[in-house]
């Protein structure tokens, strides 16, 4: 952008700006969404209520299979958000 460019968009600046704004919250928000974590977590409480006597082998491979499935289709999409990178390449 040249300087007259800037000069005359000017008053423009906070439109882009509140759009910056708007793009970060929808990628914060669909970062969290597709965020397989918090049913890795679910998997271990689920694994821990069987060991507990909580629930029993028939409940929990129903559950499990239903968070397993989950988590597959949120670590596609996962991958996806973040660009196909791989969790070591970023860590």
């Amino acid at each position: 952008m040249g300087l007259i460019t800037q000069v005359l968009t000017l008053p423009l600046a906070p439109v882009r700006g509140v759009g910056w704004v708007l793009d970060q919250v929808v990628q914060t928000a669909e970062r969290e969404y597709y965020d397989p974590a918090p049913v890795r977590a679910e998997l271990r409480e689920l694994e821990q209520a069987l060991l507990d006597g909580r629930i029993d082998e028939e409940e929990f491979d129903r559950r499990e299979d239903e968070l397993l499935d989950r988590l597959i289709r949120l670590e596609e999409q996962w991958r996806e958000i973040r660009g196909g990178r791989t969790t070591t390449e970023t860590e």
